[in-house]
C-alpha cells in the first residue's frame, strides 16, 4: 500500500532523513522505532506532505504523492494523528469529531458515523458535550484518534499514541489498534514504547541518525533485546 524510496527530509539546513527506504503491505501494522531525534516523526510527516524540503519517492496505492498536498494526500486516504494531538479549543468533542468529517471524500451520514464511533470509543461517548481540550491527556488522544478514523481512511500514521498517558488508557488504545488492524486499517506507527507496539505490529524499521539500521518481524524484534537496547532504549 505504501512505497517508500530514497527518502530524504530537511529541516532548513539539517539532513534529518537520509535515505530512507521501506513499505507497508495492506492491512499490516508497521512500526518505526528509534531513540528521539531519530528522524521518526519527520517521516511520517513527510510521507503525510508536511515537510517543505525533500526528496525521494512516495507511492500509496499506486498513485505517486510526491507533487501531492498534504490535502490530496488525505482525499487518496491517508490519515495522520500528530504526537501533539492538536484538538481545536472551544469546540466539544462532537464539534472535533464533525470536522474530522468536514473534508472527508467519505463524509456519508454524519450523524450516523458520529454513531459510530462513539460506540468505538465509549470514553468519548460519555463526553460528547464537553469541551475537547478539557479532557484527560489520554482522552484527548483518543479524541485525535477517533478524529482520523472517522473518515474511514485507508491508512494511518501515529505518531507517539502512549506518550504520557496513564496505563489504563494505554492499554485501551493498542486493543484498539489490533482491532483496527483486524478491521482492515493499515497503521504506519511511531511509539516508543517498544514492547507494546511490538506486540500488535507485524514487522519493524529501526532508524538511527535518519538512516535505517535494523529491520524485521515484529516477533523476531521483541525477542531482539540487545538490539532494543542499542537503538531504542531512552
Amino acid at each position: 500500500m505504501l512505497k517508500v524510496e530514497k527518502l530524504n527530509a530537511w529541516y532548513d539546513h539539517s539532513h534529518v532523513v537520509q535515505g530512507l527506504s521501506f513499505y507497508v503491505d495492506r492491512g499490516e501494522i508497521v512500526t518505526l522505532m528509534g531513540r528521539n531525534g531519530a528522524g521518526k516523526t519527520t517521516t511520517l510527516r513527510t510521507v503525510m506532505g508536511l515537510i517543505a524540503k525533500s526528496s525521494g519517492n512516495v507511492t500509496f496505492d499506486g498513485e505517486d504523492l510526491m507533487s501531492s498536498s498534504a490535502h490530496k494526500r488525505y482525499h487518496l486516504g491517508l490519515a495522520y494523528v500528530p504526537e501533539d494531538r492538536r484538538i481545536v479549543a472551544g469546540l466539544s468533542v462532537l464539534e472535533n469529531l464533525q470536522l474530522g468529517l468536514l473534508a472527508s471524500p467519505n463524509r456519508g451520514d454524519m450523524d450516523a458515523k458520529i454513531n459510530e464511533i462513539a460506540q468505538t470509543f465509549p470514553r468519548l461517548k460519555e463526553r460528547l458535550h464537553q469541551e475537547g481540550t478539557s479532557l484527560s491527556g489520554g482522552e484527548q488522544q483518543m479524541l485525535a484518534i477517533a478524529r482520523a478514523v472517522i473518515s474511514n481512511p485507508k491508512m494511518i500514521l501515529l505518531d507517539e499514541p502512549s506518550e504520557g498517558i496513564m496505563p489504563i488508557l494505554v492499554d485501551e488504545m493498542f486493543e484498539l489498534f489490533a482491532r483496527m488492524k483486524r478491521l482492515g486499517t493499515t497503521i504506519l506507527l511511531v511509539e516508543q514504547n517498544v514492547e507494546r507496539a511490538l506486540s500488535i505490529s507485524d514487522r519493524a524499521y529501526i532508524l538511527d541518525q535518519g538512516e535505517i539500521v535494523h529491520q524485521g518481524q515484529a516477533t523476531e524484534l521483541l525477542k531482539d533485546v540487545q538490539i532494543q537496547e542499542k537503538y531504542c532504549a531512552v
